[in-house]
């Protein structure tokens, strides 16, 4: 909606709005060149735990460069149910939880949404006490909140898992959490963000070890320090917080999103094309680079926020192996192995992050795409060309990896399951439009195999 501002409060009438009941298919006609330039949306990771972030704050706080997403929207739902006030104004954010009465989020929201449960930790923060039931999302492996759980424990909470409900509170007549020394078994970045938020106004100092050290967690540790925290060491394994009786209102912008970066990146190259991206941080996605630099694209560093990609007439395979930040990125592991289908001799990807990651291998197959599977292993065997054909989005990294391959495929691809698609890519088929990409959303039961392709009007490469 570019020249236009959007204005709503958000409450739980909202629901109509939500993106993930659109029934919408994706056309896609394949080999089509793309050209010109995209904008990179804020990112989804951070901005979810920035909104959760601003928790910690009872006076106004605004976010900029909010995506517009389902997550976002859904996270959005359940602050004001809550008792925040939300307002959005374009892509900015309004977040004031100055009257913050219930410490109980609803299931029906929070069981659709991993990120919900960043809310545990300013909740017990503020109130003392909070209950959450346990998290949904993408079904992409097992994501236990132990970590979370054993970290605020050992901050002086009480927490007891009861029937799929998580309820903690602090003892005590003071009702404050308590610097501690806490190690985490795996840097999970959820784990990591709950408990900085949490440490924030405990009595003391808190450090995590092994910690979380991806860009939404340095991000949301910003977030917190111009709200007045005192928070060292983020983006390192070693994060130290001195706890502050209270944190005041900020203006904060949303670091650019470094997996929908990857994913153009990797759009440009699939297609064998030239794109220009801007309000990118290339050192957030140095492993993306480094790969595409290795299959044969060419990337340039066009200016301190700005890349150019040049996809190769012939790519040579690579393997990959996902890891935490600074590794490969397990969200980036699904477009890569499109990419990597097409590309001259056998790869092999390893995914170490999530057991159930994989599932996009069938879809791809079913375009002509030589995958094999054993266990977190997925050998790749380069192919001339894949088809267009009906396919299905598994979760939010397949669904993209699934476009891309349409882009880079001979004939049509229909996609279904965009609920995952809007879960975290900001106007995706927009955007790849606005590049020269013949793809359209349109009624699941309005599409047809007589559908023309959609030619829309391409930004020349300046």
């Amino acid at each position: 909606m570019e020249g236009k501002t959007i204005t709503f409060s958000l409450n739980l009438t909202d629901t109509h709005a939500l993106p993930e009941e659109d029934q919408s298919v994706l056309q896609i006609w394949g080999r089509s060149s793309l050209q010109g330039h995209v904008q990179i949306s804020g990112a989804k990771n951070s901005a979810l735990a920035l909104m959760a972030g601003a928790l910690l704050c009872p006076d106004d706080c605004r976010l900029r460069n909010v995506p517009s997403l389902v997550d976002v929207h859904r996270l959005a739902l359940i602050l004001a149910a809550l008792g925040v006030k939300v307002e959005r104004h374009g892509d900015i954010l309004d977040i004031n939880a100055r009257d913050i009465g219930q410490s109980q989020a609803p299931y029906e929201l929070v069981s659709q949404l991993r990120a919900s449960f960043f809310v545990i930790g300013p909740l017990l923060a503020r109130l003392g006490v909070a209950r959450i039931p346990l998290p949904g999302g993408c079904a992409i492996g097992a994501r236990p909140v132990d970590l979370h759980v054993r970290g605020l424990q050992a901050m002086g909470a009480d927490v007891q898992i009861d029937r799929g409900m998580v309820n903690a509170y602090i003892p005590g007549s003071n009702r404050r959490l308590k610097g501690a020394n806490i190690y985490l078994d795996y840097p999970s970045v959820g784990a990591t963000e709950t408990l900085m938020m949490a440490a924030t106004l405990a009595d003391g100092e808190t450090t995590i070890e092994n910690a979380a050290q991806e860009p939404e967690v340095v991000d949301l540790a910003n977030l917190c320090r111009a709200m007045g925290a005192r928070i060292r060491g983020a983006g390192t394994n070693t994060i130290a917080i001195d706890g502050v009786n209270s944190l005041h209102s900020t203006d904060y912008s949303v670091i650019p999103d470094r997996i929908e970066s990857g994913t153009f990146l990797v759009a440009g190259a699939i297609t064998r094309s030239e794109i220009i991206l801007s309000s990118v941080v290339p050192d957030h996605i140095t492993a993306a680079i480094a790969k595409l630099r290795a299959i044969g694209a060419k990337i340039i560093v066009e200016a301190p926020d700005c890349l150019r990609i040049q996809g190769a007439n012939a790519h040579v395979p690579t393997d990959i192996e996902t890891l935490p930040y600074p590794g490969f990125p397990t969200d980036l592991q699904a477009p890569f192995m499109s990419l990597l289908c097409l590309c001259e001799g056998n790869s092999i990807i390893t995914e170490t992050v999530f057991e159930n990651r994989l599932r996009h291998v069938a879809e791809l197959n079913r375009m002509g795409a030589d995958i094999r599977v054993k266990g977190n292993n997925a050998v790749i065997r380069g192919v001339p060309f894949l088809s267009g054909a009906p396919v299905m989005a598994t979760d939010l990294r397949a669904g993209a990896a699934l476009v891309l391959a349409g882009l880079a495929a001979e004939g049509k691809t229909t996609l279904q399951g965009l609920r995952y698609i809007d879960r975290g890519y900001e106007s995706l088929e927009l955007k790849l439009q606005k590049l020269g990409a013949k793809i359209k959303r349109v009624p699941a039961e309005g599409e047809t195999e007589a559908d023309a392709p959609l030619v829309a009007q391409t930004d020349k490469v300046g």
